[in-house]
């Protein structure tokens, strides 16, 4: 299947987004894959399969393979998966699979490591992907899960952004790659927390990050950074940390009341 104009934009944007000319941008989205490649490595050594759901650019899929004896990385878009082959070869235990997390052709218990990152508030139906994750984990298996929170001033402005006359704005201003978050499902913290324990997942571990302020991130460069990066650690942790940009989840399998 051949990708749309708009799909390899998509995965160009996926995969220039941690070189990104703007600081605060390049900022968002390295310490997220930093945080997660750490918790691949923490929670993943020894695991025998990993599954990654929805790999976009295929950033984790390295660290996974590296950890894990066997890795599937799954996505209902052939034309993603495609741009991944090159992996594929590069990785003699990683299979690139067209499944779909709503209904995995995958038998229960399968996987040790359950990767899904930035893919949840794409799917309208989340507590049937997340209730998908939990049958598809072993009794010991870790799921790692991130997403945008609800209430980030980043997801606001990236609605706003495409109002007539100001996408053309933000697009010289960046001069690179602006596209529709395609966000349709964005939850608070506690909106995610509720999903997981509804799904019969532990949490053991959460995490928030990432701060976004319009105009300074545009204008001041590194100083924009260093200012959101004190901002950030300022916020974390206090009931204004819903403001943060990512939010993340470490669950286990939850164990049933006797």
């Amino acid at each position: 299947m051949l990708m749309t104009d708009h799909d390899e934009e998509l995965f160009r944007l996926q995969e220039t987004l941690y070189e990104s000319s703007n600081p605060t941008r390049r900022w968002l989205h390295c310490s997220r894959r930093d945080w997660i490649i750490a918790a691949i490595n923490r929670w993943g050594a020894g695991a025998k399969r990993a599954l990654e759901v929805g790999p976009g650019s295929g950033v984790y899929l390295p660290t996974l393979a590296t950890v894990a004896t066997e890795v599937v990385a799954i996505d209902i878009e052939d034309a993603y998966l495609d741009r991944l082959r090159p992996l594929e070869r590069e990785y003699t235990n990683l299979l690139l699979e067209h499944d779909d997390i709503l209904e995995s052709s995958y038998s229960d218990e399968y996987f040790d490591l359950i990767l899904c990152s930035e893919v949840i508030e794409h799917i309208d139906d989340s507590r049937r992907a997340l209730a998908e994750m939990r049958r598809l984990l072993s009794p010991s298996g870790v799921l790692i899960i991130s997403t945008p929170q609800k209430y980030s001033p980043l997801e606001f402005c990236s609605k706003l952004a495409f109002l007539p006359g100001i996408i053309d704005v933000v697009r010289w201003i960046y001069k690179e790659p602006i596209l529709e978050t395609g966000h349709i499902n964005l939850m608070t913290k506690q909106m995610l927390g509720d999903q997981l324990e509804q799904a019969r997942f532990a949490i053991v571990e959460t995490r928030t990050s990432g701060v976004y302020i319009p105009v300074v991130a545009e204008s001041l460069s590194h100083r924009a950074v260093r200012i959101e990066q004190a901002l950030e650690r300022l916020v974390q942790d206090t009931r204004f940390d819903g403001f943060l940009h990512a939010q993340f989840a470490i669950a286990t399998v939850a164990t049933d009341p006797e």
